[in-house]
Order: C-alpha cells, then sequence, then structure tokens
C-alpha cells in the first residue's frame, strides 16, 4: 500500500469536485437564455382567451375571429340549417367524434354535441381544414357548409367531414356564452 492510496479525500480530490460544480453552474448559466427564449411571449399569452360580440350577426351569417394565431368561425345557423345537420345519420359521417373541447372526447358527432346547450343556432369552430391546414370557404361545397378547395374537403353545415381527404371534423374550440351577445373562446 503506498502513501497516496489513502481513503480520506485530499486537496486534489477537493479541487475536482469544485471545478466540476463550477463547470456545471456555468454551463447552466450559459444554457438558461436559450431555454428560456422558447417560453410564449406576453402577446401570445395575452391571446389565451378572446371575448367576441356576435350582437351585430344575424341569422345566416358568419364572422371570423382570430384566436391563438388560428381563424374561429363563428356562424349563426338559419333554423334550417339546424335541422338539416340534425337529419343527418351519424354513420354517413367520415369521422365519428365530436372533436368538441367543451365536452369528453369521446362523444358521438351529433349536431346537438357539436354546439352549446341553448344556443343551437350558433356553431363556433376553428375554422381550419383537418387536412393540410389550410382555410375553408364558408357556405359551400356540396353540403352547403364549407368546402377547402385547395384538396376538395367538403364539410357540412356543422362542421363535420363529408368528403374529401379530411380525416376530422373541424375542431370546436373552448368556448361560453358570456351574455346573450358575447362568446369568450378559450
Amino acid at each position: 500500500m503506498s502513501v497516496n492510496d489513502s481513503a480520506e479525500p485530499n486537496r486534489r480530490d477537493f479541487l475536482y469536485i469544485a471545478t466540476g460544480a463550477v463547470g456545471a453552474v456555468g454551463a447552466a448559466a450559459v444554457a438558461w437564455p436559450f431555454i428560456d427564449q422558447m417560453n410564449p411571449d406576453a402577446a401570445t399569452l395575452a391571446l389565451a382567451s378572446i371575448d367576441v360580440d356576435v350582437s351585430q350577426v344575424a341569422e345566416g351569417q358568419s364572422i371570423t375571429a382570430k384566436w391563438r394565431g388560428k381563424p374561429i368561425f363563428i356562424r349563426q345557423r338559419t333554423a334550417q340549417e339546424v335541422e338539416e345537420a340534425r337529419a343527418v345519420d351519424l354513420s354517413e359521417l367520415k369521422d365519428p367524434l365530436a372533436q368538441n373541447a367543451n365536452i369528453p372526447g369521446d362523444a358521438p358527432a351529433t349536431d346537438e354535441n357539436r354546439t352549446a346547450e341553448g344556443k343551437e343556432a350558433w356553431l363556433i369552430m376553428v375554422g381550419v381544414c383537418t387536412h393540410l391546414g389550410c382555410i375553408p370557404l364558408g357556405q359551400a361545397g356540396e353540403f352547403d357548409g364549407y368546402f377547402c378547395p385547395c384538396h376538395g374537403s367538403s364539410y357540412d353545415t356543422a362542421g363535420r367531414i363529408r368528403t374529401g381527404p379530411a380525416p376530422t371534423n373541424m375542431a370546436i374550440p373552448p368556448y361560453t356564452f358570456s351574455d346573450d351577445t358575447t362568446i369568450t373562446i378559450g
């Protein structure tokens, strides 16, 4: 056994540990700005929810709002549009799920599950085609709902995919009616 093989820590061991600790703190200090820049900025956080005044939207009219950088289609459907949407047999739909953030994810895609209770005439949905993210045209296509001219996806008056390559119904964002004329999205 040599003199340097002692079990007690010596000055060299202390220097190795101290150098490693200082290196780790330095690496964390250098990495922090890169990690911190990935957080959303204040403008993005401010758009977490929006209030939309729909008092000027008449029956049969639509408006588009912007929420989290996406278009939100808000339509006050006519009684005929609601009736047509409710008459659809669910077995005819490509996507059987409601895709509504306000109800359980496994809810069927009935017209009632795509709207708010007591506000069935109002359709509020993310206006993005679920195929490749294009913006569909309103009151168009073979079902007089929404039509994406880029690849030919047709949605009905409840925003449910009926024909074309889109795999799912257009999403319903989280929303509530603050009062009769104001919708809070987000």
